[in-house]
């Protein structure tokens, strides 16, 4: 999986149609080996990350779980206190 591709389903608030939309042009990008295409790929491209946003927003409309929403703070910081005991060395922001 890609390591940019965030999980977007049971946040509070619910996912928004940019986090959508970069995960979908991540996914695009990793499985078509492009950052950016061609001018002959480009529509191709464009309309495949188009497709992939509908399917994803799609599905995470109709996802259900019990569990209570996830709190976007407090998993950044999880993320944060990982990446602290994983990579010591480097200096975040």
């Amino acid at each position: 999986m890609c390591r940019n591709i965030k999980p977007l389903f049971n946040f509070e608030p619910p996912a928004t149609k940019n986090e959508v939309h970069d995960a979908a042009l991540q996914f695009v990008r990793k499985v078509s080996g492009f950052n950016k295409p061609s001018q002959a790929n480009e529509a191709v491209f464009h309309a495949a990350v188009e497709d992939i946003e509908k399917i994803v927003r799609k599905m995470l409309k109709q996802l259900e779980t019990h569990a209570p929403p996830k709190d976007r703070e407090i998993e950044a910081a999880k993320h944060r206190e990982r990446s602290k005991l994983r990579f010591p060395d480097r200096v975040t922001a």
